[in-house]
């Protein structure tokens, strides 16, 4: 099936490294609302007076800041709406506790899509599943339909590592936590597809790539990267992290839109992959993880030079970018980027008929 396009594309951030429930979007292509719009607001109890004050601004009801990322993408087109969670964040509480404050309606999640087997983008994955299942849950039985058709599906790369980890040179590996096995994924209640080639979900509404092609010469992957094989007992090379795969979408008389949960490919390898595979569409906007906040100076400005070259409208950069690079960006294309701060829902439009 083609990649449709959509009328409009709705992203929530449940869990990114960043927090800022106050600052607005300052550009048109983007539009949200900063958390603090929708903050709780409760009477002001009796005692301590307060002169006239009524309402009380609540603190424990803004999202909390994590090493991951995690997004629910919502795209529209005229009366059908479809729903994928992006990544699960680093743990479970931290899913469940941002959810919680926004009041996310994660019952409308049809898949969650992981980018790549790394536990900041993993770790949340069981709780996800089940809070999701129970939701959606809820809802059929509210509308009398069938629940076995409501359980989500988990879109992964067949390739799980058993553990991965970093080396630094002279030094014993230092391991992750292992991710989600996909018997716990089953048991969890996700109905596991793997996937290692290119395929279109939710009707058309969701392009997923396959393992991004490694073009660039600069865009070599995490230095010191390893992964643990059980069956040799031993810790080998990974620094390519070769399964990450992308998300996109095609709004409507504007073009691609893509996710990309740490770019360890590279953003550039990511969008041209993406533009490239999916008929030369324009480039609209990169959403998610760069890499880029290892501050490497030369692989920074070739990222930028040749993203600019691109020229996606909007960059809304998050989780592992780093704030040179974003600095750096806005000032080589000013008014393009629009960070991604957790908590906060970005609404991108189409053009309207004409």
């Amino acid at each position: 099936m083609a990649l449709l396009e959509v009328d409009k594309i709705e992203i929530t951030v449940l869990v990114d490294n960043e927090l800022d429930p106050i600052t607005p979007s300052l550009h048109p292509d983007v539009q949200y609302a900063g958390q603090m719009r929708g903050l709780q607001l409760t009477p002001v109890a009796a005692t301590p007076p307060r002169g006239d004050a009524a309402l009380e601004l609540r603190m424990d009801s803004i999202c909390c800041a994590a090493h991951g990322l995690s997004l629910m993408i919502k795209a529209t087109k005229c009366d059908e709406t479809h729903t994928l969670l992006f990544d699960t964040g680093p743990e479970e509480a931290v899913w469940e506790r941002n959810v919680q404050r926004l009041k996310a309606d994660v019952g409308g999640v049809e898949r969650i899509h992981l980018s790549h087997w790394h536990r900041d983008h993993s770790g949340g994955m069981l709780k996800a599943i089940n809070m999701i299942n129970a939701a959606s849950s809820a809802s059929a039985q509210t509308n009398e339909r069938d629940e076995a058709l409501k359980k989500v599906v988990v879109d992964l790369h067949p390739d799980r590592p058993d553990f991965r980890g970093v080396q630094f040179p002279g030094r014993s590996p230092i391991s992750l936590e292992a991710d989600p096995t996909l018997d716990a994924i089953t048991a969890a209640g996700g109905i596991v597809e793997t996937h290692d080639e290119a395929h279109t979900v939710s009707n058309g509404f969701f392009w997923v790539s396959g393992e991004i092609p490694r073009l660039t010469p600069y865009e070599g992957g995490i230095k010191g990267a390893v992964r643990y094989v059980a069956a040799t007992n031993t810790w080998q090379p990974d620094p390519l992290i070769q399964e990450e795969r992308l998300v996109a979408c095609h709004l409507k008389g504007k073009g691609l839109v893509v996710f990309t949960g740490c770019s360890h490919a590279g953003v550039v390898n990511a969008s041209r992959c993406a533009v490239g595979s999916l008929g030369g569409q324009k480039l609209h906007a990169v959403v998610g993880g760069f890499h880029l906040a290892d501050n490497d100076t030369e692989k920074m400005a070739a990222t930028l030079a040749d993203l600019k070259a691109l020229a996606p409208t909007v960059i809304v950069p998050g989780h592992c970018t780093g704030w040179r690079f974003k600095y750096d960006y806005e000032q080589a294309v000013p008014g393009s980027l629009v960070p991604s701060f957790v908590g906060t829902r970005y609404l991108m439009e189409g053009k309207a008929d004409e």
